[in-house]
């Protein structure tokens, strides 16, 4: 492979607002794997915002790729995988598999797409200097005959049409919007982007910690919902604090620390036959590894009003949440998923038209 922009690259990242900017170029931000992709002739590679090579893990993409891509690129973008009509991070995320058996079965079940955002390279020139506005134009003339699973993200200048991706996309399981100055330069790993997501409240039960990688300080709280039988839910977890906070959170919560899981809620979450009928924490996937999962039970008691964006599949916060404040004035048993508000749905393929 030789591109005039080669491997490894780590792609430009954003930064988080409250609002939308006005006089800015506009995207949906997706929910799927960031992907760097390279093409000379028949040499493709795939590779993740960590510069680890994705390629293996989706074979059915890298034959469309193949197809559908100018002879010679380098472009910035998302897999995906679509399901009833929205992104399904889960589907997406099982294709990281050590058996090739395994991921050509799902490459079959549940095919992923590529959704281009940005170019670095055509041909033998690089990009990277150019600005964006002229990215673009490059970037639509050289997929202008490109279609599924190879997409051109949508984009638009005008902020109201902006605003009104923001409120309806994210039914199809987008993450938000991002922002761009039309001048901006590719700058690898460097936060020059602007992303605005959804936030949400939530009132959790805290029913247990992980102590952080430092020491015996809180590292993050485990949370739980009641679903309709009653059964406390494993949700997700917060994280974030300081670590004045995290020291002060042991003290805290010492009088409703557990010398044991027995009477827990999650008693069995050693248990990989309970983690199939009952989310509970612990749960060892290809992603947790050797990683200590333990955790320290509490006596589920305690409410937290956190900060989340969206839910997986209806079952969990999709991303780590973010602690805003006890609840003394809720019971643990009022902390249900009957009070999350989750979005009208909207059609994944509304949004790639």
């Amino acid at each position: 492979m030789d591109l005039p922009v080669m491997p490894p690259v780590r792609p430009m990242l954003a930064k988080s607002a409250a609002r939308i900017p006005a006089g800015m170029h506009y995207e949906a931000k997706w929910d799927g794997f960031r992907a760097i992709v390279f093409r000379d002739g028949p040499e493709i590679e795939v590779t993740s915002r960590t510069t680890k090579s994705l390629t293996r893990y989706f074979p059915e993409l890298v034959a469309a790729l193949g197809e559908r891509l100018p002879e010679r690129c380098v472009l910035d973008g998302e897999i995906v995988i679509a399901r009833d009509g929205r992104l399904d991070f889960d589907a997406l995320t099982e294709r990281i598999h050590p058996a090739e058996s395994r991921v050509r079965t799902l490459a079959e079940r549940t095919p992923a797409s590529f959704v281009a955002f940005d170019v670095l390279a055509l041909g033998d020139e690089s990009l990277v200097d150019a600005p964006l506005s002229e990215r673009r134009a490059r970037l639509e003339e050289a997929l202008a005959g490109a279609d599924a699973p190879v997409h051109l993200a949508p984009a638009t200048t005008d902020a109201e049409l902006a605003q009104r991706w923001f409120e309806q996309y994210e039914g199809a399981g987008l993450d938000g919007v991002v922002a761009k100055p039309l001048d901006l330069r590719y700058r690898q790993d460097e936060r020059l982007m602007i992303k605005v997501k959804h936030e949400r409240t939530a009132d959790c039960v805290v029913a247990g910690y992980r102590f952080h990688k430092s020491g015996p300080v809180v590292g993050s709280l485990l949370l739980g919902l009641y679903d309709d039988a009653g059964t406390l839910q494993h949700v997700g977890v917060c994280a974030a604090f300081t670590m004045k906070r995290r020291t002060e959170l042991i003290a805290e919560l010492e009088p409703l620390r557990m010398d044991a899981a027995d009477g827990h809620p999650w008693a069995a979450w050693a248990d990989a036959a309970a983690q199939e009928k009952s989310r509970m924490p612990g749960a060892t996937s290809r992603w947790t590894g050797k990683k200590d999962l333990s955790w320290v039970p509490l006596r589920p008691e305690r409410v937290a009003e956190v900060a989340y964006e969206h839910m997986e599949n209806g079952a969990r916060f999709r991303h780590t949440a973010r602690f805003r404040r006890w609840r003394p004035d809720r019971t643990p048993e009022s902390c249900t998923y009957a009070q999350l508000d989750e979005p009208m749905s909207f059609d994944l393929a509304d949004v790639l038209r």
